[in-house]
């Protein structure tokens, strides 16, 4: 699939989300976009996940590493403020030199039903235009029923219910336990990358969760906030990248800090 090793090397990746000013700004780190985007860069990123006008911008700065994020509301939305509608097309985005997309679905939102409905248009148009597509699906609404007997908290089914919708990558929340995450991962044939997480864990945490969810399958991490917030975009991703793709444990990657 056109893009797909760029971005996901052997199969493992390490991408950076700074599409968040469109649903909060002013949002700390992402001030000065030129700036962030050279951090990570040069910290290893294998790609980066923007809104349009960011990639026709800025997509120079790494070239066949942009993935456009399709999905948008904003924090005065009310009622609808997790409702992620479409802002673009696939072939869009290629014009714009994204060489993959990105679609989200919160599981258990009253709006549920359209977003599934939405990132099944992407996965289709994604498909027929050989375009990697990356589904970003949170469990976290107001209407989500966990199961009894499920230990993942939903997360194994948003997982699933992206890979069933036709993604190619899945974005998920951590669920806790290298136990309870590996059924995650053992649910679908395809990557699943883990979100930031609590982002007072601090850095010996943060890298430690993320070996745990590699250990556990993960194929590798999509986290924003963690990088642009901190105090040294590069030296942090550059440390993610040791565990990612060098297989080193928390504590060596942390040396790099």
């Amino acid at each position: 699939m056109s893009g797909y090793d760029s971005i996901l090397p052997e199969g493992r990746g390490v991408w950076i989300p700074i599409d968040h000013g469109t649903s909060d700004y002013p949002a700390k780190g992402l001030e000065n976009l030129e700036e962030i985007i050279t951090a990570v860069v040069k910290g290893g990123a294998d790609a980066i996940i923007a809104h349009k006008g960011v990639i026709s911008a800025f997509g120079h700065l790494h070239p066949g590493h942009m993935i456009a994020h399709l999905s948008a509301s904003t924090r005065h939305g009310g009622g609808r403020a997790d409702d992620k509608v479409l802002v673009g097309s696939c072939e869009e985005m290629l014009s714009r030199g994204a060489v993959a997309v990105s679609v989200q679905v919160n599981l258990g939102s009253e709006f549920e039903a359209d977003m599934i409905e939405r990132m099944g248009a992407v996965t289709e148009e994604a498909h027929l235009l050989a375009m990697p597509s990356l589904g970003m699906v949170y469990a976290r609404g107001p209407g989500l029923q966990i199961m009894p007997e499920d230990d993942t908290n939903g997360i194994a089914h948003a997982v699933r219910l992206g890979f069933e919708l036709g993604c190619d990558v899945v974005k998920t929340s951590w669920t806790g336990s290298a136990s309870s995450f590996s059924k995650v991962t053992a649910g679908v044939p395809i990557p699943v990358l883990i979100a930031g997480g609590d982002s007072e864990m601090g850095d010996l945490g943060l890298l430690k969760m993320i070996h745990q969810a590699v250990m556990a399958g993960a194929s590798g991490v999509c986290m924003g906030r963690q990088i642009f917030t901190h105090p040294n975009p590069e030296n942090i991703t550059k440390a993610i990248v040791q565990i990612v793709h060098e297989g080193a444990t928390a504590e060596e990657a942390f040396a790099i800090l």
